[in-house]
Formats: C-alpha cells, structure tokens, sequence
C-alpha cells in the first residue's frame, strides 16, 4: 500500500515509517518540519535514503495542503500534533490537535482514503494530566468513562468525536484511534528520571515502547483486518505489565493497588499479579491481532 503518515518525524511516526518500509509499503511521510539526520546512535531509523519513501513538508493546519499530500495514497496514519499540554499556552494543544487532525481525516475521507488510523491518548480518560481523577473499575479498558479537565486530553477525545462525524458521512471509512499510553525507547527508560510516585500512580504506571505502538497502527490500516471490524473503533495500547520506576521496582501490582487506589474496585475474575497492568488492551488483541511483547 501506499501509506501517508503525517508526524512522521516524531518518535513513533520514524518507528511507524520504519517498520512500513519493512514490510514493503511506499510512504508518504508528512511534517511540518524537517526531516533530521539521524544520529549515529539512531542508524537504524535513517530512512531518508530508502526509494520507497517520499518527504512532504507542508503546514498541516492548512486543508488545501494537506489534501494535496494525501493524494493517491491507500491509507493514513495520523500522528502530527502536539503530544502534550502546552506550560505556556492552555490553547496550544486543543487547538492544534483538533485542527490537525480533522484536516487529515476529512481529506482522507474526502479523497476516498478508507483505511485511517489516528493517534488518541489514554488522557482522554483522564489520568496523568488531570487534576480530578476518577477511575471506576480495574482494569481499564475502551468503556471507562473519558472525564478529561485539561487541553490535551480533551484535544484527544474530540478527535475521537471527529472520527464518529466523519463516519456518518462516510459510512465506508474505517478508523480506528488509538489511545496509546506514554510511549517510551524501553521499558527502563523512565529509571534514568527522577522518581515521582504520586505522578506515576496517576498514570497508574503505564508505558507502551515505540516499536510496539508502531506495530499497533500499521496492524489497524492491514487489509487482513477487514473482516474483523468496521467503522471506528478505539483500541487501548498499553504494555502487560507496570515499568520499572527506581522507588517502585520491588513492588508488585497489587500492593501499588492497595497504597494509591484501595477504593477502586476491580472486575469480578481479575486478579492484579506481579507486575500486572492495570489496562486491558484484549480488545486490539481480538480485532487487530495486536499484544505487546513482554518485557
């Protein structure tokens, strides 16, 4: 296929572009900035000089260019945005965001592109970000309520939303959004940080690696997915187990349970053991084909 993966120049999008190459698609990579060279250290993801891959650099708050990039291509990745809460300006991501990504999913449909995939967040629950947090019921899955107070994880439900209008103009389109937890090199990556027990309970200490998240949406546009979904479908994408945070390394799920959310209940028949996840992504494991390696 020829894919379009806007934000290609972001951590996941080179992953996402990589492993596209691999299988043997042509890409379309797509940012508003440009592509830099790869480190020494970052080899592996040099794909500048693969045939296979064609660079547009275009401003993607503007339709008009947008709809030109996505021209001729089979399907669409969506990962341009801004990937957190802005500290200086509250506007910045909602605006951005919701902007971006309802250029790029209503030029696909426009275009007759069928096979979208978009990048959400698990903030649009509302966890990490959030100043109110309130979870209902261990595990998570794509059913708990989304209750997000701030711009970012609000930016990500509307596009969600977006994604339900789109569809009942283009009744064919398939979507699929993916509410990636924080995406991360390896599963040790966040030790080399400062330990902040606090945060890391609001987001009940999470990770997806990038390869992983990778494999997640090219598995959401594959042709072999056809029969098993249709319309827009959320997936949670998030790693089996908790990572490894220095302050919490000893310590098994269900004790992290018992100090920071001994009120929330849990599902009948779930049982938190040893560094189990608190999110329960069976859902992209059914319809995708879709589990993140362990650790």
């Amino acid at each position: 296929m020829k894919i379009a993966v806007t934000g290609c120049n972001g951590r996941i999008g080179r992953r996402v572009v990589l492993l596209a190459l691999k299988q043997g698609h042509t890409i379309v990579g797509i940012d508003s900035a440009s592509i830099p060279r790869a480190s020494p250290e970052e080899s592996e993801i040099d794909f500048l000089a693969n045939t296979a891959f064609t660079f547009r650099q275009i401003d993607v708050r503007e339709y008009d260019q947008v709809i030109d990039a996505l021209n001729g291509c089979d399907a669409v990745i969506q990962l341009a945005g801004q990937p957190n809460p802005s500290k200086d300006n509250p506007a910045v991501a909602h605006n951005l965001n919701v902007v971006i990504t309802w250029n790029v999913l209503q030029a696909a449909a426009e275009l007759n592109i069928r096979r979208i995939a978009q990048a959400s967040s698990v903030n649009a629950i509302g966890m990490v970000f959030n100043e109110s947090r309130r979870f209902r019921q261990f595990p998570i899955d794509e059913s708990h309520p989304c209750e997000p107070d701030e711009q970012y994880g609000l930016s990500k439900l509307i596009c969600e939303m977006q994604a339900d209008a789109l569809l009942r103009r283009y009744p064919s389109t398939r979507i699929a959004s993916l509410r990636l937890h924080w995406s991360i090199p390896t599963r040790d990556y966040p030790t080399r940080f400062t330990p902040n027990p606090a945060r890391n309970a609001a987001d009940l200490w999470g990770y997806v690696q990038e390869d992983e998240g990778a494999k997640a949406f090219l598995l959401t546009i594959s042709p072999e997915n056809d029969s098993k979904w249709s319309g827009h479908e959320v997936f949670l994408i998030a790693a089996p187990e908790t990572r490894g945070m220095r302050e919490e390394e000893a310590r098994d799920s269900d004790v992290l349970k018992k100090m920071w959310w001994p009120d929330v209940p849990c599902r009948e028949g779930w049982r938190l053991q040893g560094r189990a996840s608190f999110f329960d992504c069976s859902k992209a494991e059914r319809l995708l084909g879709w589990k993140h390696a362990p650790a």
